[in-house]
């Protein structure tokens, strides 16, 4: 799963990552503990074809919901995003990808407590999950969510589970609706970059949702 992450990506990698030409009137502040109903930058086509950034809530709120779900909706499992009432129109229709440097998981300690892991790209390479978003008019209400997948061998000792991140050269073929169904979530597992992620163990001050300090990337330790 996926249930906090980081950006810290300027605009020039912003760029770099998709190929934006609308710059922001200020530069993006860096974010370094991002939680549930956060607002969070996400990258779709427009009508023209060009990829397009926007912000909304990382929680999706349904075009058909009367009021904000209480249901966790921050990630969508692949196995069911194309059934579930809540996401198979997003699936369908309405894809993006979430720019990121690097998201937390954790494990029990011997304590009794959890341990949060940094997990990110060698050098902290910018990347991007794999999402599906909507816009609620009732409620004015743009959002997104994060598709998971069973986790991959090299980090499954973290978490049995995982947010699915993709390689660059996968970000226009999944924005792309033509391809649906089986061929679209195959796209997802075979174009997933996840098997390269590194990871380390950081302070507990992360597990606070409340916590933003600039020191949520420190290591403790390299390894389990």
């Amino acid at each position: 799963m996926c249930g906090r992450f980081t950006n810290e990506l300027t605009w020039s990698q912003i760029h770099a990552l998709y190929n934006i030409h609308q710059r922001p009137a200020t530069n993006l502040p860096p974010r370094f503990n991002i939680a549930p109903t956060q607002d969070v930058d996400f990258v779709h086509l427009d009508k023209a074809g060009n990829m397009q950034m926007d912000q909304g809530r990382w929680w999706l709120v349904p075009f058909f919901a009367k009021e904000l779900p209480k249901a966790a909706m921050f990630n969508a499992r692949i196995e069911t995003v194309d059934t579930s009432g809540a996401f198979r129109e997003g699936f369908k229709s309405r894809r993006c990808l979430i720019p990121a440097d690097g998201y937390f998981e954790w494990t029990k300690a011997e304590d009794g407590g959890k341990d949060p892991w940094l997990l990110q790209l060698p050098d902290g390479a910018p990347f991007s999950f794999a999402g599906i978003w909507a816009h609620n008019d009732n409620l004015g209400v743009s959002s997104c969510t994060i598709i998971t997948a069973p986790a991959v061998p090299e980090i499954s000792a973290i978490h049995d589970r995982m947010p699915i991140i993709l390689a660059r050269d996968a970000y226009r073929t999944w924005l792309n609706t033509d391809i649906q169904g089986k061929e679209a979530k195959a796209l997802l597992l075979d174009a997933q970059i996840d098997s390269q992620l590194e990871f380390y163990r950081v302070n507990r001050a992360v597990n606070s949702s409340r916590y933003d300090g600039t020191d949520t990337k420190k290591p403790l330790i390299n390894s389990l």
